[in-house]
């Protein structure tokens, strides 16, 4: 695992010094080596930048950049099938010097060019040039587990791991972007391929990037997108035949995953998901899997004692560690400089204190992210679905639209004891006028601030720069609404929220995180399976359950879904509280000159009523502390 970092700049005014800044900013990610390459060449002045943390291969000989003849490669990932490429590049001619999948990347472009990526079994972000074609190439893997940002904008592209490598080069603008800011208050996260910045962008999960060095053209394909699969036949399978080639690919997925040079460990919940990754380790194993579980001392969030359960029924080695407000405070003012852009998932806290605690003793650690999203794991999706049904079904409900306009939900609340009214009354009226599509009914399902909200949370020069709200939603022609559900989580919650939620969490503290219900053979399986098999009836991810329930008896598996949370919103009213004090007063908002203070102001006295919904001021809370640190 590592971070990259470099440069196109056709204007030739960026230098080696600019490179090594934009690169060791992201040390974390790779403490263990660096490396540059610098050239000066007709059409521009290119710059490669990489830090390495060593997994495979630790002499130099896993060194980066790498050079084959014409062709050098930075790299960030893990690809796990890479020995068997060798061998088939072997048969062709080709040699290594090294033990590393790098040299394998490298040699397989060089054979097969870009679509060597289709041979490619793991996670990657991939900067390649190609000094003989006068291009750079850019993929990222399939579901998008590594990251990978690129700018361009007066003749200078930059790319990078992480956007606080762009804040290095001098003629990087930092202007924000308003329709991701709107992105964010919605979700909590800026979908790909948006970023916070105007002309800067995430390259799309399944995609690559070509730039002509003679003409600076730049041109992205797909190449791969979970979409497709949905759309196929479903496979004509009987249950306990897709159990059986489920575990399967499942067992080869996470034996990939176990390669490595360092000590590696599974995080453990005591769910279905992370069960399963233990479990089936496990019990392919002659030693004692390492195990790693975070708890609260608030019941109601408190997974630890199930975990426990579990890890004492496998067997493993188990540590867990109990999380508590002063930990939490310890890592909130670091937020803004490990997501550096603005992200509200409160579970990235935990999530990043697991991975200090892992760290102490692994260098790689399995997670069990993505499962929900495969399985339909989540509740929403059934919810949802039933109550897009229901909207549907009365028809007349419709006529109530020309009323949510009219009626100001805040005048009410003032009346009405109901908690959260103003939130609920908007989202009411959006679901409303969204019930003939069922993706935008579902993403209103999932909002945190609804348009109206962020009409009246906006400055007003804001609003006046835009004729639109928000960007559109892109559907996607699934014909079954849960699989359309499925691929649309696949391709926005789970890419821009969990999965870099895990990858800065992991990496700022230097620990390579491994995804294996992520392998594509599986995400690809399970897509064309039909969708009664995942959920069936009220039970979900009924497949996985049957699986893991070989390996644990199913009286410690079976209880209700509890998700990786934290106790955040009660801490806020004691010890944390004077976050909001600091970052929400008139002063620090008007400084940021993004919000009304006004309606904060209404959110904050609806919030210590016992009213609000304490969200809406998270997000609020954690893009104040992000522009303190980046534009302040």
């Amino acid at each position: 695992m590592c971070g990259i970092a470099g440069f196109i700049d056709f204007n030739k005014k960026s230098d080696k010094q600019t490179l090594q800044k934009m690169t060791d900013i992201l040390h974390h990610r790779g403490p263990d080596d660096s490396g540059y390459s610098f050239y000066e060449t007709e059409f521009a002045n290119i710059g490669l930048g990489h830090r390495r943390l060593s997994i495979l291969d630790l002499t130099a000989h896993g060194h980066q950049p790498m050079i084959f003849q014409d062709i050098e490669i930075v790299y960030n990932g893990e690809v796990y099938n890479f020995p068997e490429i060798a061998r088939g590049l072997e048969d062709c001619g080709y040699s290594f010097k090294s033990q590393t999948d790098t040299e394998v990347i490298l040699k397989a472009y060089h054979k097969w060019g870009v679509m060597a990526v289709h041979k490619f079994n793991g996670m990657f972000a991939i900067a390649i040039y190609d000094k003989k074609a006068q291009k750079m190439i850019f993929i990222r893997d399939r579901a998008g587990v590594k990251p990978l940002y690129w700018y361009f904008d007066n003749n200078l592209f930059l790319f990078a791991s992480e956007l606080k490598s762009f804040h290095q080069h001098s003629s990087f603008e930092k202007e924000i972007d308003e329709e991701s800011l709107r992105l964010y208050l919605q979700h909590g996260y800026i979908p790909q391929p948006y970023s916070i910045f105007k002309n800067s962008h995430k390259l799309r999960a399944g995609n690559y990037l070509e730039i002509d060095l003679k003409d600076k053209k730049i041109s992205e394909y797909e190449y791969w997108n979970i979409e497709e699969f949905f759309k196929k036949d479903k496979i004509n399978l009987s249950i306990n035949e897709a159990i059986t080639q489920t575990e399967e690919i499942l067992k080869s997925a996470f034996r990939y995953r176990m390669v490595s040079d360092v000590a590696v460990g599974v995080f453990l919940s005591g769910g279905y998901d992370s069960g399963a990754v233990a479990a089936i380790l496990q019990a392919n194993s002659a030693k004692k899997i390492k195990t790693f579980t975070i708890g609260f001392k608030e019941e109601k969030y408190n997974e630890a004692v199930y975990a426990k359960q579990v890890a004492n029924y496998l067997g493993t080695e188990h540590y867990e560690h109990y999380l508590t407000q002063k930990d939490a405070l310890q890592i909130l003012p670091s937020l803004p400089e490990i997501y550096d852009e603005p992200f509200a998932d409160s579970s990235s806290i935990p999530t990043i204190m697991v991975s200090k605690f892992a760290r102490q003793s692994v260098t790689v650690a399995l997670s069990a992210d993505g499962a929900d999203e495969l399985f339909s794991g989540y509740p929403s999706y059934k919810k949802t679905y039933d109550l897009y049904n229901k909207f549907n079904k009365v028809k007349s409900l419709r006529r109530l639209n020309s009323i949510g306009a009219k009626i100001d939900p805040y005048y009410l609340s003032k009346y009405l004891n109901i908690y959260n009214f103003e939130g609920k009354y908007y989202k009411f009226f959006e679901m409303l006028s969204n019930s003939n599509n069922p993706l935008k009914f579902y993403n209103t399902n999932t909002k945190y601030f609804y348009d109206e909200e962020i009409r009246l949370l906006l400055n007003a020069d804001i609003n006046k720069k835009d004729k639109g709200i928000m960007v559109a939603i892109n559907d996607n022609d699934i014909s079954n609404i849960k699989d359309k559900m499925l691929a649309y989580s696949f391709n926005t919650y789970l890419n821009d929220d969990i999965l870099t939620k895990v990858d800065r969490a992991t990496m700022s503290v230097s620990l390579e995180g491994r995804e294996p219900f992520l392998d594509y053979r599986l995400v690809e399986f399970v897509s064309q399976l039909p969708s009664e098999y995942k959920q069936n009836g009220n039970e979900t991810k009924y497949i996985l359950k049957q699986i893991v329930h070989k390996y644990i008896p199913k009286g410690i598996m079976d209880r209700k879904k509890m998700g990786f949370s934290i106790p955040v919103f009660e801490w806020f009213r004691d010890e944390l509280k004077k976050y909001f004090e600091v970052y929400l007063n008139e002063k620090a908002v008007r400084e940021s000159g993004i919000f009304e203070y006004g309606y904060i102001k209404k959110l904050k006295n609806s919030y210590f009523k016992g009213k609000g919904n304490p969200h809406k001021l998270w997000l609020i809370l954690v893009f104040q502390m992000w522009w303190k640190i980046w534009m302040g």
